[in-house]
């Protein structure tokens, strides 16, 4: 009785944990404001002070990406002929690939707006893609930037962006 009863509180909470996960659209967003915020707030990030550009983007972005399927999809069938050790390294590097690409473009920022679209998910789905656009400050043409997530244990990652419909996965593949 006593191992059912504790069998039925677990079930609960683990489908508690589920439910409770961030729709992707909504931690898109709320990712994209939150690192937005803190560049307009952060006088070293406006000075192009590149060790704090990296140290937002590894607070603040990084922890939403899933980097081994990102560098498994771009190795394609190498990545099965790898081993674990080969792997790490080329999932290091595409890491620090990525970092240097958010650098660059944060230290571009100029208050842009991002206009996030909301994710058309039904329910069971476990990947997806948010749609955004980078609206520019001058009254530029916007910039797309769509992110295709994947729903984990620990909540949605994202493990491609394409910005004007060209794949990073696919770029560096």
């Amino acid at each position: 009785m006593m191992k059912k009863l504790i069998a039925l509180v677990f079930a609960s909470l683990l489908a508690a944990t589920v439910q409770a996960q961030e729709a992707p659209d909504v931690l898109v967003k709320r990712v994209s404001q939150d690192v937005l915020a803190t560049i307009k707030a952060d006088p070293l990030i406006q000075a192009g002070n590149e060790a704090r550009i990296r140290e937002v983007i590894e607070a603040k972005l990084l922890p939403n990406f899933d980097f081994t399927r990102m560098t498994a999809l771009a190795m394609g069938k190498n990545w099965r002929s790898a081993t674990p050790e080969q792997q790490r390294r080329v999932t290091d590097e595409f890491r620090t690939l990525l970092v240097r690409t958010y650098s660059t473009s944060l230290s571009q920022y100029r208050n842009q707006t991002i206009d996030v679209k909301p994710a058309k998910l039904a329910a069971g789905d476990t990947e997806t893609i948010v749609r955004t656009q980078v609206i520019q400050s001058g009254g530029g043409q916007p910039i797309p930037i769509d992110y295709s997530m994947e729903r984990q244990d620990k909540g949605w990652k994202v493990f491609d962006v394409a910005i004007d419909g060209v794949s990073l996965v696919t770029t560096y593949r």
